[in-house]
């Protein structure tokens, strides 16, 4: 998809069809949609009276134009309430524009953005209507016989007003590298278990390394065995595919500092020995989501160049049950030398992260992030839209939050507290790897994970269980994986390498 800023002249506008949004408080037209109308001999306010559209959110009223224009359609797209506006909202009412474009076999498009957008700067909003735009049109389609190959081919945001169009430019240019880096990710977390195993999933950040020149380090079981990975690799011993531990790292010739991103890399999660049933096992080859976002970020980190060091850390494996499977009530030795007792099974991930964020501490960074679709108990808090966030350190937590509330990617902290701590001490070893109750499932798995950093080093876990994939959809998110978190956590580091002013 091709983006582009023009100032035209609304009866010189060549297009499939021309785009205005409007706000329900909105009666009257204005400006150029005013100019439109005029040219449409009134026919353009006739039809929204008509048909009594009131321009809430997403709504949108396609109107052809029957030659008088340049265009073949005027669309008139639903903003909502000036009282409910955000930002997010213009991702949203691009996605449903490219959809009723598709619909249509409309694929050249000019959106007009000579709108006020209550306090959204331009140049946000030119981002947030890009990402909306890629991130809409995603469609899974890989794997059937027969496809639409229907696509929108390009957009073009039109003003006429006095503005920068090359910062303008560069705004469009970071919401596309941010938006096809969450399609990357989405595309990963959507392929089967069959497809993306352990192996093929360090093959595909060997080869993303080798594409933008990252240092990649894979270490195989043997590796990991002397590293000290006793917890990580009890999970993996279960299954045919073996481990494999990913150490990617991007390093600028100028850095303003040194942050670790790891994600839970489980790339199908059957429970082990204590199996799940048919229900909770399907879908399970989203368990890789929080690997694949490090590869969605690094994508996008590659593209931009931005001035700080970023390490991603990714122990991949399959939680399978077999013979050489591990067993409730085993106990074992993390890389820290934290020993731990396994009451369940199936809550594998935060094992193979206790030795992926021991690993990552060791790196001494300024700050850790993880990311991981670790708990059932997290959907239940917060439903199946919002990840949980929690953490050692208030101002790390307050930052990634603040971006969230910018990316759409709605966020939301769980407390820690010693009450909670204690549900996790363990009768013959250092830690639980379950809570003895089934309350604060979310807060105990965190809680766990903080046994393996540094306390010194300020780290946030993200629990993206429940909006990490979606079997119907929202918003700009089709069915299947999300993509989520990659646009905050990718913003979060632009920002501290002060790349975004």
């Amino acid at each position: 998809m091709k983006f582009d800023v023009v100032s035209k002249k609304v009866d010189s506008v060549k297009a499939d069809a021309l785009v205005f949004p409007l706000f329900e408080e909105d009666k009257k037209f204005e400006n150029n949609l005013k100019k439109v109308d005029d040219l449409l001999s009134g026919e353009l306010s006739r039809i929204v009276k008509s048909q009594k559209f009131k321009a809430s959110e997403g709504k949108i009223l396609a109107v052809p134009t029957f030659g008088k224009l340049k265009v073949n359609y005027v669309f008139i797209v639903g903003l909502g309430s000036k009282k409910k506006f955000e930002l997010d909202i213009l991702r949203r009412i691009s996605a449903y524009t490219v959809k009723k474009a598709k619909e249509l076999k409309t694929s050249d498009l000019v959106i007009d953005i000579d709108t006020d957008f209550e306090g959204v700067d331009i140049k946000e909003a030119v981002q947030a209507l890009t990402e909306g735009a890629i991130l809409g049109s995603y469609n899974f389609d890989k794997y059937f016989s027969e496809k639409d190959d229907f696509k929108v081919e390009s957009i073009s945001f039109n003003t006429s007003k006095n503005v920068n169009k090359e910062s303008l430019k560069e705004y469009i240019h970071l919401g596309k590298v941010l938006a096809e880096a969450q399609n990357f990710t989405r595309d990963l977390v959507n392929e089967p278990a069959n497809v993306i195993n352990t192996i093929q999933f360090a093959k595909i950040a060997e080869d993303l390394a080798r594409e933008y020149g990252f240092e990649i380090k894979v270490y195989d079981e043997e590796e990991i065995e002397k590293m000290g990975m006793g917890a990580y690799l009890a999970v993996a011993k279960g299954s045919e595919n073996p481990p494999r531990f990913v150490h990617l790292t991007y390093r600028p010739e100028k850095s303003e500092g040194e942050i670790v991103i790891v994600g839970k890399g489980l790339m199908f999660d059957s429970g082990g020995l204590n199996i799940k049933t048919g229900d909770f096992m399907r879908w399970m080859k989203t368990d890789k989501a929080g690997a694949c976002a490090v590869l969605g970020v690094f994508k996008a980190i590659g593209e931009l160049r931005p001035n700080i060091t970023v390490h991603g850390i990714v122990a991949a494996a399959e939680n399978m049950p077999s013979g050489k499977a591990y067993r409730p009530d085993d106990i074992l030795r993390a890389k820290n030398g934290v020993t731990i007792e396994v009451g369940n099974t199936d809550a594998e991930g935060r094992l193979t992260l206790a030795d992926a964020l021991s690993y990552a501490s060791e790196l001494k960074p300024d700050a850790i992030i993880d990311m991981a679709t670790l708990t059932g108990a997290c959907v239940v808090a917060l439903g199946e839209f919002t990840a949980g966030v929690m953490g050692n350190n208030q101002k790390l937590i307050n930052e990634v939050l603040k971006i969230s509330e910018k990316t759409g990617e709605w966020m939301w902290q769980l407390p820690f507290n010693d009450k909670l701590r204690e549900q996790i001490k363990a009768p013959h070893a250092d830690v639980y790897n379950v809570g003895t109750t089934r309350y604060g499932g979310a807060i105990t798995a965190g809680l766990f994970l903080e046994k393996f950093v540094d306390p010194k080093i300020p780290w946030v876990h993200i629990d993206i269980a429940g909006p990490s994939h979606h079997t119907s959809g929202w918003y700009y998110h089709p069915k299947g994986a999300t993509g989520i978190p990659v646009r905050t956590i990718t913003t979060f580091l632009l920002k501290r390498a002060n790349y975004l002013k």
